[in-house]
């Protein structure tokens, strides 16, 4: 915002943000007088002066508590005009996550970050870049007759994906496609079958989407990244397993982004590099 060095001006904006606040809320005079203690004429004066002079801090601060808005707005120091707790509560939300990706929220983060570059560290292998097949197998047992549901939603964000003006840039652990392709831990049990066809779909869209999409693996024993999807400068999701964490305030945004831009920096397996990663991977496949 734009800094306000003379003193009349910045009492001027404060009498008009107070007007306004006022208007905003349909406080009266003598209501907003009764509302921090003081009488009306003198908050008539305050209102109708047009010198340099701004009330003490105790009545800036009465009037902010009163009508719903912070101090700093009042004064010209913030253009945000909501308290320190409605910032503090927009700032963070927590939403139920579903097993799979099979309602709006997060697909409504994607439309809300369209041009801008999205980051996102799985919690396992992407949702939108998995086969059907793959889908069935990891989903069936938890969502029933909603499996669907999670293969419609996982096609409907490929389909943004190629679509969209949004640049998308994924990192993964460099162990969780090494165990994937060795169908051990989480994917133990897992078809040989589904492997492959999962191996060859994600060297068809490495290669395709490149470079608008970029998948980099990083070495977890030197690094940890937590899963995270970073809508541009918009929006932090963390995901919890159960929740969305999702942060709104710039500071926690740029620091987060900061520690994802370092899993890429120091990534093992460069997004060129994928393709040809994937292809040794297949041939662990028995």
């Amino acid at each position: 915002m734009e800094t306000i060095n003379d003193k009349r001006a910045r009492a001027a904006l404060f009498r008009h943000r107070l007007a306004q606040a006022m208007a905003d809320t349909g406080t009266t005079q003598s209501g907003l007088a009764r509302a921090i203690g003081t009488d009306r004429s003198t908050l008539s004066q305050t209102l109708k002066d047009d010198g340099a002079r701004l009330p003490g801090a105790h009545v800036v601060g009465a009037c902010a508590s009163a009508l719903g808005v912070s101090s700093d707005w009042l004064l010209g120091l913030s253009d945000r005009p909501e308290s320190a707790a409605d910032l503090l509560s927009n700032a963070l939300t927590l939403t139920h996550a579903p097993r799979a990706l099979v309602d709006e929220t997060i697909y409504g983060w994607h439309r809300e970050a369209a041009g801008y570059k999205i980051r996102h560290v799985p919690a396992a292998l992407p949702d939108m870049l998995k086969t059907q097949s793959m889908l069935e197998w990891e989903y069936s047992p938890h969502l029933g007759r909603t499996i669907t549901q999670a293969i419609n939603a996982s096609r409907d964000r490929l389909d943004w994906m190629r679509a969209s003006q949004s640049d998308y840039e994924i990192a993964m652990p460099l162990y969780e496609l090494h165990s994937f392709a060795a169908g051990t831990g989480y994917y133990h049990g897992l078809p040989a079958s589904v492997r492959t066809a999962q191996l060859n779909q994600f060297i068809e869209l490495t290669e395709q989407l490149y470079p608008r999409l970029r998948v980099t693996l990083f070495d977890a024993r030197r690094l940890y990244g937590t899963p995270i999807t970073l809508f541009g400068p918009l929006l932090a999701v963390l995901y919890t397993g159960g929740h969305y964490m999702a942060f709104r305030d710039r500071p926690r945004i740029e620091t987060l982004t900061e520690d994802f831009d370092r899993l890429i920096r120091q990534a093992t397996v460069t997004a060129r590099a994928m393709p040809g990663h994937l292809a040794e991977l297949r041939q662990l496949i028995t």
